[in-house]
Parts: structure tokens; sequence; C-alpha cells
């Protein structure tokens, strides 16, 4: 097959982030659910907690665990009944039924209870930070606010303004900065991300691992591959598990034609985070250049499983065909 068209081909397909769904949406037959899980009260996510997919009589069907954002989702999945069943260490377990036969549902937000005997701990599994615990309770308030109008309410300006007034009212908050960051590159705001990220590393005396591999993130969009890749280095090395360094950094080797170290590093990230398609997508990339047909389908297919009904998916599914023809064409294994 022509490699060079093919690899055009595959890369136009999969140029553009998709952004995360965060809807129950029906789609032909078929709906997704998504969410992020909370502890009560706090508005901070959970990271590493169980939820599973059953249907209206309990039994299980599906099971993913969130991310560190509390994010998960469920998709292509038919039109009907179902319940969530979420549970994580130091928390109540919580059932929730949701009917998606007939109209699209909003996503789920979920909030967890603390079990007694901790409520007053920072449980297993979330994301709160000693140095977030520090900050006053005004300011602590105003971020917690921040965070459930953007993953909740998706409502980006009033997100941004709570995190402004977060980090007003908690001199050294780095974490408002780098969340006011995410917010601005919601609404196209890069240069403005740019410093809230320069920002939140100054403030935490380049420590926080979150902000250097969003300051990296945006380096590399921008195309200043060789700084983009210091600070994704950076972060890695304060937090060796964050697997969006690890794909971040893959996208920048692989920019540079490392695909070997490419490979290694988006191996990694989908050991982390299996149920991420972005990370798919790389790895076709990088198999597909390395000539490795019969890696780059599997890499398809994990993809088209993740993201089936949009329009990427969808166009992924006749890539498929396209290159299987391709390779019996050639007599190729």
């Amino acid at each position: 097959m022509n490699r060079h068209c093919a690899e055009c081909i595959f890369l136009l397909v999969f140029a553009s982030v998709l952004p995360s769904v965060c809807f129950a949406q029906r789609g032909g037959e078929t709906v997704t659910i998504s969410g992020n899980v909370y502890i009560e009260k706090a508005d901070r996510p959970i990271r590493n907690a169980s939820v599973r997919l059953c249907d209206a009589r309990g039994g299980v069907l599906s099971e993913m665990i969130t991310s560190d954002t509390g994010e998960f989702s469920f998709r292509g999945i038919p039109a009907a009944s179902y319940m969530l069943k979420i549970s994580a260490e130091g928390f109540e377990t919580l059932s929730l039924t949701l009917d998606l036969n007939f109209a699209s549902d909003r996503g789920v937000p979920i909030y967890l209870k603390p079990v007694a005997a901790k409520s007053l701990e920072a449980p297993a599994g979330t994301t709160i930070s000693a140095h977030e615990m520090s900050m006053p309770r005004a300011a602590s308030d105003l971020f917690a606010s921040g965070k459930k109008k953007m993953y909740v309410e998706k409502n980006a300006q009033g997100a941004l303004a709570d995190f402004q007034a977060a980090a007003a009212a908690g001199p050294g908050y780095y974490e408002a900065f780098y969340q006011m960051a995410l917010v601005n590159l919601t609404l196209h705001h890069a240069a403005e991300a740019e410093a809230n990220l320069r920002k939140s590393i100054e403030l935490s005396d380049d420590k926080f691992a979150d902000a250097e591999v969003g300051l990296g993130t945006v380096l590399l969009d921008r195309g200043q591959t060789a700084e983009a890749e210091r600070a994704l280095r950076r972060g890695l090395e304060l937090d060796p598990d964050l697997w969006l360094g690890h794909y971040e950094l893959g996208r920048a080797l692989f920019g540079e034609k490392k695909d070997g170290e490419a490979l290694k590093s988006a191996e990694r990230a989908r050991a982390l985070s299996p149920t991420s398609p972005d990370i798919y997508r790389l790895l076709a990339n990088i198999h597909l250049r390395e000539e490795n047909y019969a890696a780059l389908l599997v890499d398809i297919d994990a993809y088209v499983k993740l993201d089936p009904d949009s329009p990427a998916g969808k166009r992924a599914k006749e890539l498929r065909g396209q290159i299987t023809d391709k390779i019996f064409a050639q007599g190729k294994p």
C-alpha cells in the first residue's frame, strides 16, 4: 500500500482532539452515559472510584475506574434503563437509576459521602493535596464552586470568575491558577492559559506536575516541541503516573520522529488510562509509520470500541476497511 498516502489519511482522520462527552446523548440507537464522581459538599473529584454499569435488575454489564478528574463514561450502549453503582474506599456506596429510553438526560454528577470514621481525613483516592487543605476557607469554597461550575454545570465564565476570586483569597493558591488555565483552554484563550500555567508553576516552586504537563501541552500545540518536551519530562519526574503526561510526551516524540521512544510513552499512557481514545490514535499513527499493520488494526479497533458513534469513530471504521483491503491485496499477513 502507499504508506505515505495512508499516513496522511489517518492523521487527517484523527487530527483534532475530541471533546469529552459530558451528557448522555442519543446517537441513533445508542447513548453515552458519562459524568464525574465528587466528594459530597467539597465538590472535589474522586479518582480510582469504581463505577459499575448495571441493567435495570442490577446485573453488572460493564465497569470502569474514574480518572484523575473523577470522570467516567460508557459509550455506545443501547437506549434503555440502567443502574450505576459507585464505590470508593472511604466513601459510602451509592446506586443511581437512569432512564435513557426516550430522551437524552443530563450527564451524571455523582456525590459520594465519606464514611463517618474518615470524614475528617482526606479519603484515599481523592485529589485533595495538603496544600489545598491549607488554603483559607473562603478560598477553598470558591475553588470548589468553580470546579462545580466548570465540570458539572459547564459554565466556563462563571468558573473562571470563581477561580480568580479563589486565587485572590488564597495567596499561593497555585491549584486555582491551574484551573484557570483549563478554563481558558476551553474558551480558546491559549495565551491566558499559558500565563496561568506559568504562574501556577512559579507559585508551586516548580513542584506541581499537572501544571508542567499542561504547559508542555500548550507549547506542543504551538509547535515549540523542544521546550514542550522539557516541561513534560519535568511533570513526569514529579508524578510518573500522570497518563496525560506520557501521552503528550509520546505525541512530542512522534513529532520528532523518535518512534521507539514515542511508542514506549504511548504504551505507558495506555497502561495508566486504557479507556482514553486519544492514546489509541497516537499508537495507530506510530504503528502506521512503522508499517506494523497488524498492530495498527488493533489500535483502530480499540479506538472504535471507545468512540464508535462520533464522526471520527465512523471514519475510523471506514479507514479500517480500506487498510484491510490494501493489506490483503498486497498479500501481507
